[in-house]
């Protein structure tokens, strides 16, 4: 058997900061696993060093199910943000050991390929929305078949996902978290014109997205997304809080614009209502945050039973271990959708470099054995930790809102 010897977490932030597990095998195989929770990073770090990497030593790197269970069960406390990603970290460090023992890419272990390459979105986003629209240009000249639109809100100093940096937005941007304002009013008035005014600039052979972060009422989603109708949206992204499934059955009655959620989701059980009642078409869920590649494909295979596909956050808070993982997960089942694709910086694509590659609005996960993703430690160590916070959000009248 491939026996655990060792494993410990790097910590490392060339542009932003991640957490890798790095698992050795006593034949020195290696495998790495992705653990990065964006603004609340150190905690997963202590859960892994503390709690978990004791309880990894002497066991078989094969026994991926039956550690992921003693993880899941035996902590007694169970789901939430931290536990779930480092569960994560650890299940994707043993699919890549288990792969490169195997001598093949991750993809063929988990059945082979569905298709030729996993479609990705990528981010257009500007001040206004011609600029918008110029940068989506972009995007479909550089080969995307689908595009993100996210543009500035007339009245508003700041809006989400609207950036300075159009390749590399991250929204984690200060010591302690930035305050922006908000005005659902002002916002619902100005998609439909961005909406109305991309296709008649991109046409209608490439899909159009846009994310809402979770602003708005149920009813107040439900005329957005059928404001929306006329310019046919791939989907609305997070259009309300999903605490309450019950939301999204007033917003169906409502919009057939297709509804995406699920990207803050832990857990199968989080998205159980939610696809049992066919009340979204996208589940988000990373491989990071949910419990790693195991559990996601538990819960892709009870979306598939629905007619509900997978749409997985892929925003710079995954690493490109993250995405690798995504990449042989989404090539592999019979229900994937799409991927979010943001390119990471130059100075995080050499702390870990990859087999992954993009070509004809898809990636592919390459054919290098296991996740195909390597960890430079070196390189990774002259990037220290720096503390960062995801923003908060207020109403113009001072309350808070859902950032």
């Amino acid at each position: 058997m491939p026996k655990i010897i060792a494993a410990r977490v790097v910590v490392t932030s060339p542009g932003r900061n991640f957490v890798t597990l790095k698992i050795e095998c006593e034949d020195g195989t290696y495998g790495l696993g992705d653990a990065t929770l964006n603004g609340r990073e150190l905690a997963v770090e202590s859960y892994l060093t503390d709690h978990v990497v004791p309880c990894l030593i002497g066991r078989d790197a094969h026994q991926i199910e039956d550690i992921w269970q003693f993880l899941y069960r035996g902590a007694y406390w169970r789901r939430g943000p931290v536990t779930m990603t480092a569960i994560a970290a650890v299940d994707m460090a043993l699919w890549d050991i288990k792969a490169k023992l195997a001598g093949m890419p991750l993809y063929q272990l988990l059945g082979g390929a569905c298709r030729t390459g996993v479609m990705v979105y990528g981010h257009a986003n500007g001040e206004t929305p011609e600029d918008t629209i110029a940068e989506a240009q972009r995007y479909k000249a550089l080969g995307y078949k689908a595009i993100r639109l996210q543009s500035g809100v007339p009245g508003l100093a700041s809006t989400y996902g609207v950036s300075k940096d159009k390749m590399f937005y991250e929204p984690a941007d200060a010591d302690l978290p930035t305050e922006n304002v908000w005005s659902t009013e002002k916002y619902l008035r100005s998609v439909p014109p961005l909406f109305a005014a991309a296709r008649e600039a991109l046409g209608w052979d490439v899909h159009l997205l846009h994310d809402i972060h979770h602003r708005l009422t149920p009813i107040e989603a439900g005329r957005l997304g059928k404001d929306l109708e006329p310019y046919r949206p791939f989907w609305l992204e997070d259009a309300t809080p999903a605490d309450n499934p019950a939301s999204f059955r007033l917003i169906r009655q409502h919009t057939t614009t297709p509804l995406a959620v699920g990207e803050v989701f832990n857990s199968i059980w989080d998205a159980k209502p939610l696809i049992e009642e066919q009340l979204i078409d996208y589940i988000r869920c990373t491989a990071v945050h949910a419990g790693g590649i195991t559990h996601l494909r538990r819960i892709a295979a009870l979306a598939d039973l629905y007619n509900v596909r997978t749409g997985c956050h892929g925003a710079t808070d995954l690493s490109p271990v993250c995405m690798a993982a995504h990449l042989h997960f989404g090539l592999s089942i019979p229900n994937f959708g799409v991927q979010e694709y943001m390119r990471h910086t130059e100075e995080t694509d050499a702390v870990f470099p990859h087999a992954y590659s993009f070509a004809d609005g898809m990636l592919h996960p390459g054919e290098a054995p296991g996740l195909g993703v390597d960890l430079d430690e070196g390189l990774a160590a002259k990037y220290p930790y720096a503390r960062a916070y995801l923003p908060v959000n207020r109403l113009e009248d001072g309350s808070m809102h859902n950032w």
